[in-house]
């Protein structure tokens, strides 16, 4: 069984693909960026900002599949410069305060819209679906 999750509080998919699929007991979370939700813009200037607004859109996009921020096994990390580690370890450690996930962190040439950082992640679905 599969089943795409989307949630008004997150921002739209800017390509072919779902916010998140939920299937065999996950949910799948495609890499979120820092966009604001309503307008579609890209928010934060620096690594920080972008890191607390994508990961706000996550929770959101994780509760309407039914998940949780503490639900979450695996992330993994994309960063445009590995300088900017240290600042965006230190939002995500706020967000993954107890036994956070497994995770991989690797530099990458470029993000869609120029962002300096995008996440995904793999959770157990731990109850059905929230809000559409």
């Amino acid at each position: 069984m599969r089943d795409c999750v989307h949630t008004d509080k997150a921002p739209k998919a800017i390509g072919p693909y779902s916010q998140a699929i939920r299937a065999n007991g996950f949910l799948f979370v495609s890499g979120q960026i820092a966009l604001d939700p309503e307008t579609g813009n890209v928010l934060g200037g620096d690594v920080a900002e972008q890191t607390e607004r994508l990961l706000t859109s996550a929770r959101a996009v994780l509760e309407a599949g039914g998940s949780s921020l503490a639900s979450v096994v695996k992330t993994t990390v994309y960063l445009t410069d590995m300088t900017h580690f240290a600042d965006m370890n230190a939002v995500y450690a706020r967000f993954f305060e107890a036994d956070p996930p497994a995770r991989s962190t690797v530099a990458v040439a470029g993000l869609p819209r120029n962002v300096l950082v995008e996440i995904d992640f793999v959770a157990i679905a731990t109850s059905e679906r929230g809000e559409d």
